[in-house]
């Protein structure tokens, strides 16, 4: 996107946003860590929280061990969105544009698109939750015509997201405020009202599982939650002061996130571990199935708290997967962008509900195939906070001729290792288009051993990226920081103005 100066921006349209790319101004910078919970927390409250009971407890554990494994993976997770959040702070732009210092201009590519793909696939599968939880409760009310009731819920869900996505950060900052106490509420009231379906002595009957199966629990919701999010951490921090508490950006980002879903994962553990049947109806309709122990007067209620959930997870995706795109290269502007991805996951949602049976195994395969990826990428980018002691350079971000580098292969070769031995360690034998996954897993009993569904490769893949980036990067970095002189714009030695790539085009566009 094109660093354009703040006067160039439209005054006439103070809810578009019209920042991209861009290194957020001086002057635009404004709020505290604690503005952080919000978003984070509407992007998190989803009652699809409660359904990851069932998964967690799918692994055989006893209640102390889902407990313990679930709220350890969730907030360890968040907790890495938390420090990734930190870069936004420090160079006051996008996560996908930040880690160009990592990989390169150019090398910065790869991670765009693995991380659009991530970012438009959780928004597809949110919106297929969504299209199908309003469709379940239309019908528990009377409704005639499956189909015209998913058309409808279709509509409210993408309507909104997409409405918030492509107005940008100041819509998206008051949006998920309003979702926040919304679906904070409605979903309070949801946990009150199934309370009697929890059956301690069911409970306290659940077998403890093996070691494998409670580190496979825990990597699975790391996977599925803080490790969904890394990509887009430092999105919404960047338009913090520089000047912000680092300690309370870790913590409220933590805190928002993570808050909501510990609370979630564990009543739904509760619920499930205390009906198995609830348990197998989940696996089939993750959210419906949550109305089958509703009295018929919270229907409504239910239905907005799962369209307001999801939602607000729909919103971050799609102003996050924008900015992903544009970081691939795609000379357009950010609410273009969004704009484009909200059609694909129009298309997709489409494509699932009208012409495809079972959810959870394509969701399983392609949350952990892609988690492998974003582990390594998100230990690289974990190394940066820790290696870099200056603020970005600025002008460098936005051109292959700075400091940065066009092409770092380093980090692209930690990636593709982390990837190699990663996908070596886990495994989708459910699904068949990645039952080739798993070739490491020989010595730990191969891919029916007890060590096969522990998603060991996540955990690899994080460590290859994290070590291997302090060890191997560590002097790039210091010959960064040092060659940067202060007050310098790169840029002008070429004679090239600002925001603009060595043969003049412009780098993206402004909104």
């Amino acid at each position: 996107m094109s660093p354009e100066a703040p006067e160039s921006r439209e005054p006439s349209a103070p809810l578009m946003e019209s920042a991209g790319l861009d290194v957020i101004a001086e002057s635009e910078r404004k709020g505290r860590p604690r503005d952080l919970f919000m978003p984070w927390f509407a992007a998190n409250i989803s009652v699809l929280g409660l359904s990851w009971g069932a998964w967690v407890l799918g692994f055989g554990l006893s209640l102390a061990q889902a407990v313990t494994a679930a709220a350890v993976g969730v907030v360890a997770s968040f907790g890495l969105c938390g420090v990734i959040a930190i870069l936004g702070k420090r160079g006051s732009a996008p996560t996908l544009a930040l880690s160009r210092a990592a990989f390169g201009y150019n090398g910065n590519r790869l991670s765009a698109a693995i991380s659009w793909m991530l970012t438009v696939g959780w928004e597809t599968v949110l919106c297929v939750l969504a299209t199908l939880a309003s469709a379940t409760v239309l019908r528990a009310m009377g409704w005639q015509g499956q189909a015209s009731a998913q058309i409808i819920g279709f509509l409210v869900t993408a309507g909104l997201a997409a409405s918030a996505g492509i107005l940008g950060f100041e819509a998206i900052m008051r949006v998920q405020t309003w979702i926040t106490w919304a679906t904070g509420i409605l979903t309070a009231l949801y946990l009150l009202l199934v309370a009697d379906h929890i059956d301690p002595a069911a409970l306290a009957a659940l077998p403890a599982g093996s070691w494998a199966a409670f580190i496979g629990a825990l990597v699975m919701v790391a996977t599925g939650f803080g490790l969904g999010w890394v990509n887009a951490a430092a999105d919404y921090s960047r338009y913090l002061p520089r000047s912000a508490s680092t300690p309370g950006v870790v913590g409220w980002t933590t805190l928002g996130s993570a808050l909501p879903v510990v609370v979630l994962v564990i009543c739904g553990i509760l619920l499930v571990g205390s009906d198995a049947e609830l348990g197998r109806a989940i696996d089939a309709d993750p959210i419906g199935a949550l109305t089958t122990i509703l009295p018929t007067w919270f229907l409504i209620p239910f239905a907005l708290v799962a369209i307001l959930g999801l939602a607000g997870g729909i919103i971050m995706d799609l102003y996050s997967s924008g900015l992903s795109l544009l970081a691939t290269g795609l000379p357009v502007r950010r609410h273009t962008a969004t704009a484009i991805d909200a059609t694909i996951m129009a298309l997709g949602t489409i494509a699932v509900i009208f012409g495809s049976s079972g959810f959870l195994v394509p969701f399983q395969g392609f949350l952990t195939t892609l988690g492998v990826l974003i582990a390594a990428w998100a230990g690289i980018m974990i190394a940066e906070v820790v290696l870099r002691r200056r603020d970005y350079d600025e002008a460098a971000l936005l051109t292959s001729q700075g400091v940065y580098g066009s092409i770092n292969w380093e980090a692209i070769g930690l990636m593709a290792a982390g990837a190699g031995l990663g996908w070596g360690l886990v495994t989708n034998s459910s699904a068949p288009w990645l039952a080739w996954q798993g070739y490491l897993l020989g010595p730990l009993g191969g891919r029916e051993g007890p060590w096969a569904h522990a998603n060991l490769g996540v955990l690899t893949a994080l460590l290859i990226g994290l070590v291997g980036h302090l060890a191997l990067g560590r002097g790039r970095v210091r010959a960064q920081e040092a060659a940067r002189v202060p007050g310098e714009d790169p840029q002008e030695a070429t004679g090239q103005p600002p925001g603009t790539q060595p043969d003049g085009a412009r780098i993206g566009g402004g909104a």
